[in-house]
């Protein structure tokens, strides 16, 4: 329980992260009185039997009360559920996995295939937006594979209705090396330095907004290297500022957890839980998941604004108050930062992958960029329709 009494730092540093907290956090036990609903406790992991569970489902008091215990868990306890039997019927996963596999052969045909975030390229093949491209390539196997109250209900858990739901598929073959320890988007697609401006009720909301989930799409013994999971570290606060840290990592190499997974289970986990996919060791496993990243509907402003429009009216404004030195530099950053967009997502992971970095450059970057470069207004132009076009899906 947080000491309501205790005043929080205004923001989380690195260096400053304790160890021996977080050891004190990570020590804890999950007990199965604490959660009814499970059917067994494995590894402080909660196990759920959704086929034992589907009647639940039918009843709006019964699935509140089901969907209250998950958000504890992903919240206060251990951080992360399983569905096992998630999909009764896994003729839809077969029929996703078939149409996966062939978008994954034209993708490597074209570009030679999508890279990881966390892991080095090669020894897996990624799908960008599988949600859409599923949908494309057959509407109804898309239909019947979404058809799931059970991963609708574990979205709602978290995030509430109205979510926005987008997947990417991962395959690891073989000799796939494991991925490094981190947490998640949003906060964890920040560089170190990034993550450090945002204040420390951020650190701490920002794991409200997603939900990571993955869909198990052929039998995960642990050799096979399903995601490795570090419970209840969610809850350390600092965690965003933390992950990067090799004492960290190191004791999270010494304590995390693997649970097999078998065809049509699905996993569940908050977004700062310290975790990573798995070493698959085996000799003919390829793991496929297809991974969720559920967002909140409150991610959202509230008016739709045109601002690389702003940008080209501005560009040559700025650029003139700069080199006049009528408004400081950073006068004109807090005039860009209400113009040009700063984030890097929603995009086309395709078109536009992360160079140097988790995530792409931002309007706000380029704009910048270019007023330090003195580039020229059609060029400054050219660049920002290019960034536009990436987006695109």
């Amino acid at each position: 329980m947080k000491d309501i009494n205790k005043v929080s730092p205004g923001y989380y540093h690195s260096k400053e992260c304790n160890l021996s907290d977080f050891q004190k956090i990570i020590d804890q036990n999950l007990a199965i009185d604490a959660v009814p609903h499970a059917k067994e406790i494995q590894k402080n992991i909660p196990i759920y039997d959704i086929e034992e569970l589907q009647n639940i489902f039918q009843s709006e008091t019964l699935r509140n009360e089901l969907m209250a215990e998950w958000a504890w868990v992903l919240r206060e306890s251990s951080g992360a559920i399983v569905l096992r039997k998630a999909y009764r019927d896994t003729s839809a996963i077969d029929e996703a996995t078939q149409l996966y596999n062939g978008i994954i052969a034209d993708e490597k045909l074209k570009s030679g295939g999508g890279a990881d975030h966390f892991a080095a390229a090669g020894a897996n093949d990624r799908i960008w937006n599988s949600l859409q491209k599923l949908c494309e390539s057959s509407p109804d196997v898309f239909l019947r594979y979404f058809a799931n109250s059970a991963i609708q209900a574990a979205c709602e858990a978290w995030l509430g209705p109205n979510y926005q739901m987008t997947a990417q598929v991962n395959l690891v073959h073989p000799g796939g090396d494991a991925q490094q320890a981190h947490r998640d988007y949003h906060l964890g697609f920040q560089t170190a330095e990034e993550s450090a401006l945002y204040p420390s009720h951020v650190h701490e909301l920002s794991p409200a907004l997603t939900l990571q989930g993955a869909i198990a799409h052929c039998d995960m013994p642990v050799e096979s290297g399903p995601t490795k999971l570090l419970p209840f570290s969610q809850a350390y606060l600092p965690g965003y500022a933390a992950w990067r840290r090799e004492d960290f990592r190191q004791v999270f190499e010494a304590r995390y957890v693997q649970l097999s997974l078998s065809k049509g289970d699905a996993l569940f986990f908050s977004p700062a839980l310290f975790h990573g996919a798995g070493s698959n060791v085996s000799s003919n496993i390829h793991r496929m998941a297809n991974l969720l990243q559920v967002s909140s509907a409150f991610g959202r402003a509230m008016e739709t604004i045109d601002r690389a429009k702003m940008c080209v009216l501005t560009y040559p404004i700025a650029a003139k108050h700069l080199e006049k030195q009528s408004l400081s530099i950073s006068e004109i950053k807090a005039a860009i930062a209400a113009t040009a967009e700063g984030y890097s997502f929603p995009t086309n992971l395709d078109n536009d992958p992360p160079v140097g970095g988790l995530a792409p450059e931002t309007q706000q970057a380029l704009f910048l960029r270019a007023l330090e470069s003195k580039m020229a207004k059609a060029e400054f132009e050219s660049q920002l329709k290019l960034m536009e076009s990436r987006k695109i899906a």
